[in-house]
């Protein structure tokens, strides 16, 4: 089982990503569950939200206290929230940050994999917004080979509609810059 927790801000779309990357998971023939964090959240708060994906079924039903991959949807919420907290031995942060991997890893002192994309960049290049949500998901399925991105079209497409072929273009363009330390 692969444990993944996002941390965002309250609008930014983590419920959502997790939400996405659970519903391709399971068209995929995979078991998989997606839940938030919620608390006092409003929009800009720090959000965190959980998913599960498995080959067999999943019974815990906990918040993930031990993810084998971090996401990080916006950098900002590094200076706030330890987002390597709990993450297991090798495990994975996939960053939206203008810092290379390297960089970014000398601040964690684990021992994990760093990968890092400013996908604040291409979402305005291909979004003209700064939603990093699904750009990111692209960046995290480099980290992991679980799914597949064209696992992604479909449950994109039904959450999206007209606004899904711009997501799918970012996230495949993420999948193909993001950059991870060795």
């Amino acid at each position: 089982m692969i444990e993944i927790r996002f941390h965002g801000r309250g609008g930014q779309g983590a419920v959502t990503s997790a939400e996405v990357i659970a519903t391709a998971a399971i068209n995929s023939g995979k078991f998989a569950q997606a839940f938030p964090s919620f608390g006092p959240e409003r929009r800009g708060a720090p959000v965190i939200a959980f998913a599960r994906i498995a080959n067999e079924k999943i019974y815990n039903r906990t918040k993930i206290y031990n993810p084998d991959i971090v996401i990080v949807l916006d950098p900002s919420i590094m200076n706030i929230v330890d987002v390597s907290s709990g993450i297991k031995e090798n495990g994975i942060i996939v960053a939206n940050t203008t810092k290379s991997p390297a960089e970014l890893k000398k601040t964690f002192n684990k021992n994990i994999t760093v990968g890092t994309i400013n996908a604040t960049k291409l979402a305005l290049d291909i979004l003209k917004r700064p939603i990093t949500n699904i750009i990111m998901l692209g960046a995290f399925l480099k980290a992991k080979d679980i799914i597949s991105i064209d696992d992604l079209v479909e449950p994109l497409t039904a959450r999206f509609g007209k606004i899904a072929e711009k997501n799918i273009e970012a996230c495949k363009k993420a999948y193909e810059q993001v950059k991870f330390t060795n």
